[in-house]
């Protein structure tokens, strides 16, 4: 005997809102609330914002439901102003002006949702926002992939997918400083990386930059360091608008991979004997010679793991092997 069994599409409406006091505004919302976790138990659907944000220390969790919006403009699927410790995680969300905004807002984590189609940006940081947290996300398909307005101070974009997006993979404008943009895939966009208006400071490390029409492009800004990336095959690997500005593109020792070096390493350090000369107040100077491999957070975690395990083995073994001599 087999029985069909139908799982009833849950959808709503409008605004949602998670209210200062905890509530959820309507209560009839697709939300359900245990403690501090507030979980979709089906799709939201809005003409404006899908949820509206106005409590700290919460996590939203899509549990892979989706925010589905209709291009209204200004909308956003998901938007905090002023908020901090909101972890936002598991959620599609597509065809709003905006996927996720975060305005003036600090320590929040957004992390593992898939974004897309949305008129303008994927994510957006602005007006101060910052120690915030970019990672695990699938961001295609937008206007832009993720911007930083105005927001500086350790906000970390890693281990993302940011890809087939029309305007910027990753755009800091207007002040944002000491940010760091690390172990992404970037590719097929306009522009990969793009920093403009006095965003200083940045590290650019352990990208993947590959087949945009422009790798990195710069205007005004000075000191970042872009060091350990693959820059494979975009049309220009670097953009740089204004001249005279300098940038780190190495460590002192290595630099990043670039598909178009044409040098020799005629020592075989893995290094290239000439610099890579991006304008004459920003070269690589020690151009790496091939591709740098991928080397992923969950496998660290797992060699470290398999490490601890064979230590807690050896340890057991010695510690039986003694008791059984005595």
């Amino acid at each position: 005997m087999s029985v069909a069994f139908e799982v009833e599409r849950v959808e709503a409406s409008g605004t949602i809102y998670i209210r200062a006091d905890g509530s959820i505004d309507p209560p009839t919302a697709p939300i359900q609330r245990h403690d501090s976790v507030y979980t979709l138990t089906g799709s939201i659907t809005s003409d404006a914002d899908g949820i509206v944000v106005e409590r700290d220390n919460i996590v939203v969790d899509g549990s892979g439901f989706a925010i589905e919006g209709t291009g209204t403009l200004s909308s956003n699927g998901i938007y905090l102003f002023g908020r901090s410790d909101v972890t936002i995680q598991n959620t599609n969300i597509n065809n709003f002006s905006g996927g996720i905004r975060l305005g003036s807002s600090s320590n929040n984590s957004i992390n593992g949702n898939n974004i897309t189609n949305n008129n303008y940006y994927g994510i957006e940081l602005y007006w101060s926002s910052k120690h915030n947290s970019i990672g695990g996300n699938t961001i295609t398909n937008n206007g832009d992939g993720i911007d930083l307005y105005d927001s500086s101070n350790y906000n970390s974009i890693s281990e993302n997918t940011i890809t087939n997006n029309s305007g910027y993979g990753v755009r800091l404008i207007w002040y944002s400083n000491n940010n760091s943009i690390s172990e992404n895939t970037i590719t097929n966009n306009y522009c990969g990386i793009w920093l403009e208006s006095s965003s200083n400071y940045n590290s650019i490390n352990g990208n993947n930059i590959t087949n945009n029409d422009y790798g990195i492009g710069l205007g005004y800004s000075s000191n970042n360091t872009v060091c350990y990336n693959n820059f494979i095959d975009n049309t220009v690997q670097v953009s740089d608008w204004t001249p005279g500005y300098p940038n780190f593109w190495d460590n002192g020792c290595e630099g990043n991979f670039w598909s178009n070096y044409n040098g020799t390493d005629l020592n075989r350090d893995g290094i290239g004997d000439t610099p890579y000369i991006i304008e004459a107040n920003n070269t690589d100077r020690y151009p790496l010679m091939s591709i740098i491999p991928e080397f992923p957070s969950l496998l660290i975690s797992a060699l470290f793991m398999t490490a601890t395990l064979l230590a807690v083995i050896v340890y057991k073994r010695k510690h039986t092997s003694k008791v059984n001599s005595t």
